[in-house]
């Protein structure tokens, strides 16, 4: 559970918002009402459910009282600060209870001071009315506005003070909003999707099923592209012996699961070898920045979970303070929460570099895409048993694993990303009968 939305009561009645759901969250969708119109409410009761591009959280009510109105139904995609209901017959939020929880703003950068008056502009030098309504409109707005080439200054922001809503942009594309015009010869690029994606999309035919976007869908879309966008991804790999790391879990997985009640599987034995060479490589524990390369102190690996309906990356925070064992309770927590949806933002935020597994679903290599605003993402493939060349050109069977990594190439090159993937090999080949779990 979330802290409350923003509450203001005026005559009686609480007016509660749409709260700030993290950071970098500048609308949420409302899911779910778990009270209706008249149900008496407790103090820090949940009222609603709200589905982020991060988390599902439910909002809990800030008074004891009733609900009097929903403004905002199931399904609607709302800024933060936006009115979503009201109560009543609590008395309002007074002093006896808990201070009145202030209506949380969006970033400052992305909300200007409110437009002057038609009097005042005429004493203003070049001062121009539609820039104030693109500047009212979040960096995620305006990026989508920019991949469907649409002025943002054209279209009317139903948000608060006039800020322009995701949902006003796409009210706008299908009312039949016009596109920007191409831009001159020389001028940036504009993204080519998903506007022109949409144009060559085939008309439907018999059969055909149209499914809808999930707001996790959406924002796994959005993130893609901007990612893909953003970075230039370069990428390599390298194949890894796990012979031992196999004969050192099957020995313990039986031990390991009785007395910790979790399962020991590759993952934190791969996170563990991930973390020592990313103490040896800060520069991909990194992220670029247009002052320069921030490179962070804190090693949190964010993990890769596929859930039915798309993919989370919650993050194991401080990964190099723990043990395999610890590893290896992180993840299930994690992962369990995932799938059950009660994961928080602060399982969410953070994370400095990903690992993810398709191996597990018998992958032998892939490319992934970053995961921004990291330098880098690593796979770990499928492990497979076959014949290698040994020392002295014996030939045995050995269980191998590929390891995969993206890489930003504005934050480092080919050399510290090979020399990286060369550690976690060795790493990961170094395991063996003595190695510590616990």
């Amino acid at each position: 559970m979330v802290p409350g939305g923003g509450a203001q009561t005026e005559g009686g009645v609480t007016q509660v918002t749409m709260p700030q759901l993290g950071e970098s969250v500048t609308e949420g969708q409302i899911s779910r009402w778990l009270k209706q119109p008249g149900d008496t409410v407790e103090k820090y009761e949940a009222l609603v459910e709200v589905i982020t591009d991060k988390v599902n959280a439910e909002v809990p009510s800030p008074m004891a009282g009733t609900l009097l109105e929903i403004k905002v139904q199931e399904g609607e995609t709302v800024a933060v600060g936006t009115l979503i209901c009201t109560l009543g017959g609590g008395g309002g939020i007074g002093a006896e209870e808990a201070p009145a929880q202030p209506s949380v703003p969006a970033p400052v950068a992305s909300v200007p001071p409110a437009a002057p008056s038609p009097a005042a502009l005429s004493h203003t030098n070049g001062h121009d009315p539609a820039r104030d309504r693109a500047g009212r409109a979040s960096p995620a707005v305006r990026r989508l506005a920019d991949e469907h080439h649409l002025d943002i200054s054209q279209i009317k922001g139903t948000g608060m003070g006039g800020r322009v809503t995701k949902r006003d942009v796409e009210e706008f594309l299908a009312g039949g909003g016009a596109a920007v015009p191409a831009a001159a010869e020389g001028s940036a690029p504009t993204p080519a999707y998903p506007a022109e994606a949409a144009a060559l999309t085939p008309p439907s035919g018999a059969g055909d099923e149209l499914v809808p976007l999930s707001p996790m869908r959406k924002a796994i879309a959005e993130h893609m592209v901007r990612s893909r966008q953003t970075s230039p991804h370069a990428w390599c790999a390298t194949e890894v012996d796990m012979t031992s790391v196999v004969a050192l879990r099957t020995a313990e997985k039986e031990k390991f699961k009785t007395r910790e009640g979790v399962d020991l599987t590759y993952v934190p034995f791969v996170i563990k070898a991930v973390v020592e060479a990313l103490k040896a490589h800060p520069e991909m524990n990194a992220t670029f920045t247009p002052e320069g390369i921030l490179r962070k102190k804190a090693i949190n690996i964010s993990v890769a979970v596929g859930l039915p309906d798309g993919l989370i990356v919650p993050v194991i925070h401080v990964a190099d303070q723990l043990s395999i064992s610890g590893l290896a309770h992180r993840l299930s927590d994690l992962a369990t929460r995932a799938h059950a949806g009660k994961l928080t933002l602060q399982d969410v935020e953070g994370g400095t570099f990903c690992v993810n597994n398709p191996g597990t679903f018998g992958t032998v290599i892939s490319a992934p895409i970053i995961n921004q605003p990291q330098a880098g993402i690593m796979t770990m493939e499928a492990i497979v048993k076959r014949p290698v060349v040994l020392p002295g050109d014996a030939i045995g069977v050995r269980s191998m694993m590929f390891i995969g990594l993206s890489f930003d190439h504005r934050v480092l090159d080919g050399l510290q990303a090979a020399s990286f993937l060369g550690d976690v090999k060795r790493g990961l080949e170094s395991i063996g009968t003595g190695t510590m779990i616990y």
